[in-house]
């Protein structure tokens, strides 16, 4: 069956008026409107046309519109424009809690800058209370932004109210209307509103064109500088085409607005209600009343929206706002509106248009409610959930990814500190050295070293999961010159939601790999978990005289690395569809293999310190080792191996929160030289899973480890750097 569109918030198509108004711009009028010839006499009467056209529907002047890129240019010609203006009359700006990040990116821009900014607080309908606004404002506050409607909840703020405020203090009014515009009725002069910004292809138009209101007497501080272009307040010449496109769907905004509305209003109440009334512990985000006529977002509890958005594939919606889509963290919007934790996970806003039909509808609420019924447990009279017919994609499962999901670095680092530290002489290393394994002397011949790990879903095949979940656990052994014994498993898994032949599959992966480091899983324990998660306990032993610890290197260390990194980042591509087969499968081969032939190698040099390489990346790892140590260390950044396809996801901005973490928290220990690409470094903090180990010896021995590990088919080591004497620090060079 076809798919069915409802997350117009996020775009919407283009009117076929509008295709046919940009169509001209292709081919006969292709002029500068800045020429005098007649090409560019056209050109420049389609611009003025179009500005017509949106100042109709704005109820404004022509001279009031200034062409931009889109919503986000015009929010920061707006925002900086008037702080740069006003900046000798003041530096406070009142903006709120849930404002999109075209705005809120800006001041905590200009926050930086000197200006102080306040994020009103919203209620649990997530609108602002202008009674809050007014007692905020100060005589250094010249800029109110309040955007009109929430992309997330379609909450409608107060805006009449505040630019009345606005206009009694004398007091700059700025509102983000991207999401309104087209939708309910804007009168620029009813609201007191001196600057507004606009999205074509939030109504209709093209992407990459919007404008911006701005009344007569306001004047912004331009942020493009060159040639006089829009009253020579935006340089550069007119994007003709879609100017043209955007003119024309606010036309058609305007003259179909009132049947729009009603239309959209119908339809989302058949919509909302008939969910509301089937699953009536699904609740619903935003004013039950003061809303955009379009937009419904609904909370579907101890589900996570982005596995119940898996199971409708027939339709396109979002989990929060297209903005935020791939991100692991809880919508601020909801946030600030006090949604929980718990059911912000289970949020979608499902948001409709112009195309959207009654029989899109009728289609849509059995696909709903059945998913949620599905997702929220129906199993047999065993209590066993049927088993799935179609494959199950492990990463659809889970909010979070492999080592990517532990704890910030930085909370985890001040938790341990709080941890008493024991005096024990059998206790050779415990958790205040930062290694990823306990060792404890039993008795003169016998030293145990244990670790455990546990870990979601980092790729979709369970038998692979299983597999590297295996490998990720036994690495900590064989950082620590350790050999493995035997393993517990530990298992979280949602049994309402998966079917046991997925955790059978999960656990063959495991045993598999296990035997494959000569051991057996011979115990464990299970919960059951709103995701799938995997790992092992195990137990070990290792000789005391050559235990591998983070602090043992020593200056003129060489650092060997065994495998390539950018395994978080790829895992995440996978989850969003975005990587390749090949390369998919490549990665599950690097994370499915042991480091045991790594540690037997190692094990005949004189290595001064090991770890492998995981969750808190290259750097996280490196600085660990750097701290014990009380070494420096120079990495070489163009000998560090990386999966090539991880570059491009950075680019497409495909990025693990738990990377962006440990950048974070590496960066008070770590020097790039200037010419280092951001890319290198979210690279090199990337979150591992199964990486490779990290190992430190001196440089006359390196050359020796590195032909004896390709020798034995680790073909990817490479010395990456060396530790220096001095200061802790990493310098990437």
């Amino acid at each position: 069956m076809s798919l069915i569109y409802l997350d117009y918030n996020a775009t919407t198509p283009l009117d076929e008026k509008v295709v046919e108004a940009m169509r001209p711009f292709l081919h006969d009028i292709f002029g500068n409107p800045s020429s005098i010839h007649s090409n560019g006499v056209k050109a420049r009467k389609s611009v003025e046309y179009a500005r017509k056209q949106v100042a109709g529907l704005l109820h404004c002047f022509t001279d009031e519109i200034i062409f931009t890129s889109g919503g986000s240019e015009s929010n920061n010609l707006a925002i900086k424009g008037m702080a740069y203006r006003l900046r000798n009359q003041g530096n406070h700006i009142i903006t709120s809690a849930i404002e999109h990040p075209a705005v809120t990116e800006v001041c905590r821009f200009l926050e930086k800058d000197g200006f102080r900014i306040t994020y009103l607080p919203v209620d649990a309908n997530g609108r602002v209370n202008p009674e809050d606004l007014e007692k905020e404002i100060t005589p250094q506050t010249i800029l109110i932004t309040i955007m009109h409607a929430n992309n997330e909840t379609g909450s409608i703020q107060p805006i009449a109210e505040i630019g009345k405020i606005a206009k009694e203090r004398n007091i700059i009014f700025h509102t983000d209307a991207a999401q309104s515009v087209g939708k309910i009725p804007i009168d620029v002069n009813l609201f007191n509103i001196d600057l507004l910004s606009v999205a074509g292809h939030k109504l209709y138009g093209p992407k990459g064109v919007g404008a911006l209101f701005i009344r007569r007497g306001v004047k912004p501080e331009k942020l493009i500088h060159g040639a006089d272009h829009e009253q020579n307040l935006r340089a550069g010449t007119e994007n003709i085409m879609s100017i043209a496109g955007l003119g024309m769907a606010c036309e058609i905004a305007a003259a179909y607005l009132q049947n729009d509305k009603g239309q959209l209003l119908r339809l989302r109440n058949r919509l909302e209600q008939e969910i509301l009334e089937k699953l009536p512990e699904v609740k619903l985000n935003g004013d039950p009343e003061l809303r955009l006529p379009n937009t419904v977002n609904l909370s579907f509890p101890g589900v996570e929206a982005a596995l119940m958005l898996s199971k409708m594939p027939e339709i396109e919606a979002s989990a929060g706002a297209a903005c935020h889509s791939g991100s692991e963290v809880i919508s601020p919007v909801l946030k600030a509106m006090g949604v929980s934790d718990y059911d912000a996970m289970g949020s979608i806003r499902f948001s409709l248009g112009r195309m959207t039909t009654q029989e899109d509808i009728e289609r849509v609420i059995p696909v709903i409610t059945g998913a949620y019924k599905k997702l929220s447990g129906n199993r047999d009279s065993s209590g066993v959930l049927a088993d799935h017919p179609e494959k199950i994609l492990l990463t659809h499962y889970t909010h979070s990814l492999g080592c990517a999901c532990k704890m910030d670095p930085l909370a985890l680092q001040e938790l341990l500190k709080s941890m008493p530290v024991t005096n024990d002489p059998a206790i050779l290393v415990g958790f205040e050295t930062s290694d990823d394994a306990a060792v404890y002397r039993i008795n003169e011949s016998t030293v145990i070293v244990q670790t455990v790990d546990m870990i979601p879903p980092v790729v979709d095949d369970p038998y692979s999961f299983g597999a590297i979940a295996a490998a990720n656990a036994l690495s900590d052994v064989y950082a620590m010159g350790g050999k493995p014994l035997f393993a517990l498993s530990v298992v979280g898994f949602p049994v309402k939601i998966l079917p046991q032949s997925v955790l059978l599959e999960i656990i063959k992966g495991a045993n598999d790999k296990v035997a494959e480091a000569g051991i057996r899983i011979i115990g464990g324990h299970s919960i059951e978990d709103t995701e799938p998660k995997f790992g092992l306990i195990v137990t070990g032993t290792v000789d005391a005289g050559k235990i591998l610890k983070n602090s043992g290197a020593k200056p003129g260390d060489a650092i060997i690395l065994t495998k390539p990194i950018g395994t978080g980042i790829i895992s995440t591509g996978i989850k969003r569809g975005l990587v390749e087969t090949r390369d998919e499968e490549h990665i599950i081969a690097v994370m499915s293999e042991l480091n045991n032939k790594a540690a037997e190698v190692m094990a005949r040099f004189p290595v001064n310190a090991c770890t492998d390489v995981s969750g808190f990346g290259l750097l996280g790892h490196l600085k660990e080792m750097v701290t014990g140590s009380g070494n420096g260390a120079t990495i070489l950044v163009k000998e560090v191996p990386f999966f090539p396809a991880a570059v491009d996801l950075i680019t497409a901005n495909v990025i693990p929160g738990g990377t962006l973490n440990n950048k974070r928290f590496v960066a008070s220990a770590v020097r790039y030289e200037d010419h280092i690409p951001e890319s290198s470094k979210i690279i090199l903090s990337d979150a591992q899973t199964s990486g490779g180990l990290l190992i430190a010896l001196p440089q006359p021995f390196a050359d020796g480890l590195l032909k004896a590990l390709h020798d034995a088919g680790i073909l990817q080591a490479v010395v990456i750097g060396s530790f220096t004497e001095g200061t802790p620090l990493i310098t990437v060079k």
